[in-house]
């Protein structure tokens, strides 16, 4: 099933195009990977997804209907939440209390009897526990402040709340950036999660090597305009690295290097 769908896309910031014609497809069940290096147009790609800018050109449809977001808010009611880098979370709060920042569970009547003492505080350490352990993630103790987990736990708490609260497209920017090797793991292992939940992923990197391990269609960016887009059975690991690391022209520093 086709979740979101882009057709000749573009952003333009007066005249500056930091998009053009870009085309993809994101589908239930599938790891949609777009790489690319600094200023290739991954993050005004996410933005026009997560509704933080509308697009300027072409056709962005959601469950094939067609859709211009006004704000996040917007794309999160149809489904689409989005995990940045820098994840937004609390780090003296407690795991459960980031796993439902702005979104508690109260009786209806903390504006009176105090913020705390109106939250469902049981309930929402139950659920929050529940809901990590569904997605294999196990903490010490939910009471922990979030701050005390690793990167990669932190990221796997986000992508957990995010598939609670309904997403049915969950968009990771750059979600192994500044992790080891052991905890990227961590991280690559719960986006195949999330993948075989049955939600479309678009996983946004600049590191092939990530994008190779858990990908399904693979799309490159180089200056706002598509440079690759291949399903995995047509792109080996080979051509994704060297797509990225310049293609022809990686090849002629190399001979000029005489390498």
């Amino acid at each position: 099933m086709t979740l979101i769908e882009m057709s000749g896309v573009g952003k333009s910031y007066g005249a500056v195009s930091a998009l053009h014609d870009v085309s993809l497809s994101v589908h239930a069940g599938e790891v949609t990977c777009v790489l690319g290096d600094n200023g290739a147009g991954k993050s005004t790609l996410i933005k026009i997804m997560s509704g933080l800018h509308p697009h300027s050109c072409g056709v962005m449809t959601v469950d094939g209907s067609p859709a211009t977001f006004a704000s996040p808010r917007e794309a999160l009611d149809r489904g689409i939440a989005t995990v940045y880098q820098d994840l937004a979370v609390v780090p003296l709060m407690e795991v459960w209390r980031n796993f439902f920042l702005g979104a508690e569970l109260t009786a209806g009547t903390f504006p009176l009897s105090g913020f705390l003492s109106g939250m469902k505080i049981k309930d929402m350490k139950r659920i929050a526990d529940e809901e990590l352990r569904k997605m294999g993630i196990i903490v010490n103790d939910i009471n922990q402040p979030i701050g005390t987990l690793s990167g990669g736990q932190r990221q796997c708490v986000a992508i957990a709340r995010a598939v609670y609260f309904g997403a049915r497209v969950l968009i990771l920017d750059e979600p192994t950036a500044a992790l080891g090797v052991k905890q990227s793991g961590v991280v690559l292992k719960y986006v195949a999660a999330a993948r075989d939940a049955g939600l479309g992923v678009v996983f946004i990197t600049h590191n092939p090597h990530h994008a190779y391990l858990v990908g399904d269609h693979f799309i490159i960016l180089k200056l706002g305009a598509a440079v690759l887009d291949k399903p995995r059975a047509e792109v080996t690991l080979d051509e994704l690295t060297t797509q990225m690391a310049g293609g022809e022209e990686l090849a002629e520093l190399s001979h000029e290097l005489g390498r």
